[in-house]
């Protein structure tokens, strides 16, 4: 295993860190996180998704394999492996893995979002 304790700089890897299900075929880990953002990593099998919600957090991301077709706000938008985006935050949105393959990618939420609202720890 690396030094994790770099002083000022946080160092997580995704191997390391448990990515449960925590929609149905709908995995997350979450990495590193400072002050002002957070990053998740995310794995979404074909035909699962999550339902329509909002956050007051800013969300940026990188798909880097499959296929996901965004609703934002009403409008769908759909996101292909190295794609970026962008959702504003209390934009009210909800995202389906659409290809054949599971969407994988990595999230940046700012303010930090340790657990998402619709996880099912939540509930």
């Amino acid at each position: 295993m690396r030094n994790r304790d770099r002083g000022r700089m946080d160092v997580v890897n995704v191997d390391e860190r448990d990515s449960p299900e925590v929609r149905n075929g709908v995995f997350l880990a979450q990495l590193a996180a400072g002050e002002r953002m957070s990053v998740q990593h995310f794995r979404i099998q074909p035909g699962s998704g999550v339902d329509d919600h909002s956050h007051e957090h800013e969300q940026a991301g990188y798909l880097v394999s499959g296929e996901i077709l965004f609703t934002v706000d009403g409008e769908e938008y759909t996101v292909e492996a190295g794609d970026s985006y962008v959702i504003p935050g209390n934009a009210v949105h909800a995202a389906t893995s659409t290809g054949d393959e599971a969407a994988v990618g990595v999230e940046l939420f700012s303010p930090p979002r340790p657990n998402p609202p619709w996880s099912t720890d939540d509930e």
